[in-house]
């Protein structure tokens, strides 16, 4: 067995393994968009690797299907899974479905599908039993990232066509407020989605001091979703009232020129600061100087800087959409905003109140405890082996 780094116990792998074995789950297959190793990789795909990492733990065989990923291998083995990468990004989804249906890299007893924006159609031709894994709904990110036609054919596709064939498949989504949109906007029945948040690894902990000047941190990729176009005006606003207040947006992406044009023309590079990718390390000591961590951010299935950032102890002011409902714990670890202008005020509030900064921090930590990968790799596993018992005719 690896060193896990804290992710699980012994006993919590120990109940992974029991659990896969009374349902008969030796081998599963996971199919994802994109890989860890991609340059534009996520909160999903560290959500995909993480929990495939622990399955693994508990003896199960995973393979992960993906799309090829820039000066990666087409097939290697990761934490003990193995991954194919083959297929570009359109592509991926026709050849993984007949591979796996072919199985021309070994069997399967169940099979995850990742359902990020375009589906696999699993439930059209997986045999075995299998479950969707799907963070939350696309809608208006269709508009951000293609062009108007093809933006028409992708909500088409998720919000009509897509979703009956689903009925019948258990759905597995990181929050509470996804949820309520997978059953408003897409008409699946409640019964058949259920809630899994993700973890934290334990690598994100409060420790050494907090930035002696104001700090605001965002993290994501740089890409429209995340709307890091609204965050800096509003930093550029909030440098009015706070002078010394200085802001880091980690990450990368194909949005980076616009925004290091817009940080130009609004003379606010001396505080405004883009440093590309970082290590681990720094960005946990970014998260642990910030005063507040930032999201903008149009959709998302949870927020996962959030709770990262807020297991450092530092508080976050976000948009309220779905997934931020849930990793915000609205007053206690952090604020929950409606409009550019209550963005910038509660940025405000929290730089300007130590009292409510304080108190936000506590609150942030006790809010984040409460989510391990353990929980998460277990939620998961238990919604994938309840449905292959049902097959069994044991439930």
């Amino acid at each position: 067995m690896t060193d896990l780094g804290g992710l699980a116990t012994v006993a919590d792998i120990a109940k992974l393994g029991d659990l896969a074995a009374e349902a008969g789950l030796q081998r599963v297959s996971i199919l994802a968009w994109r890989d860890l190793d991609d340059p534009e990789a996520g909160g999903s795909e560290v959500h995909a690797s993480t929990v495939a990492r622990l399955w693994v733990e508990a003896g199960i065989e995973v393979t992960m299907r993906t799309s090829f990923a820039a000066g990666q291998p087409q097939t290697s083995w990761r934490n003990g899974y193995r991954v194919i990468r083959k297929a570009g990004r359109y592509m991926v989804f026709p050849r993984a479905a007949f591979s796996e249906m072919m199985g021309w890299h070994g069997g399967r007893d169940g099979l995850v599908e990742i359902w990020n924006g375009m589906p696999f159609m699993s439930p059209l031709w997986a045999r075995t039993p299998h479950v969707t894994w799907l963070h939350h709904v696309h809608a208006d990110m269709w508009n951000m990232t293609l062009p108007p036609k093809l933006a028409a054919i992708g909500r088409t596709l998720e919000s009509t066509i897509a979703p009956k064939f689903y009925r019948r498949t258990p759905i597995v989504t990181l929050s509470n407020s996804s949820k309520h949109e997978l059953i408003e906007d897409l008409g699946f029945q409640s019964s058949m989605v259920r809630v899994v948040p993700p973890g934290i690894d334990p690598k994100f902990s409060p420790g050494g001091e907090k930035s002696p000047t104001p700090l605001v941190v965002a993290v994501g990729r740089l890409v429209p979703v995340k709307q890091f176009d609204v965050l800096v005006d509003a930093l550029v606003k909030l440098h009015g009232r706070h002078p010394e207040m200085e802001a880091v947006i980690v990450g990368d992406g194909y949005r980076r020129e616009q925004l290091e044009t817009q940080i130009h023309e609004s003379g606010a590079e001396r505080y405004i600061h883009l440093p590309g990718h970082v290590d681990e390390d720094e960005l946990i000591d970014l998260y642990r100087r910030a005063w507040v961590l930032a999201s903008t951010s149009a959709r998302e299935g949870w927020g996962m800087t959030v709770t990262e950032a807020a297991a450092c102890g530092t508080p976050a002011v976000v948009t309220r959409i779905a997934g931020h409902s849930d990793a915000v714990a609205e007053g206690t670890s952090g604020l929950l905003t409606d409009s550019p202008e209550e963005f910038v005020a509660g940025l405000s509030r929290v730089l300007g109140d130590t009292e409510l900064r304080s108190r936000l921090a506590t609150g942030a930590r006790h809010h984040a405890e409460q989510f391990t990968w353990a929980a998460t790799a277990r939620g998961t596993l238990e919604v994938l082996a309840a449905e292959a018992l049902r097959r069994r005719g044991h439930v």
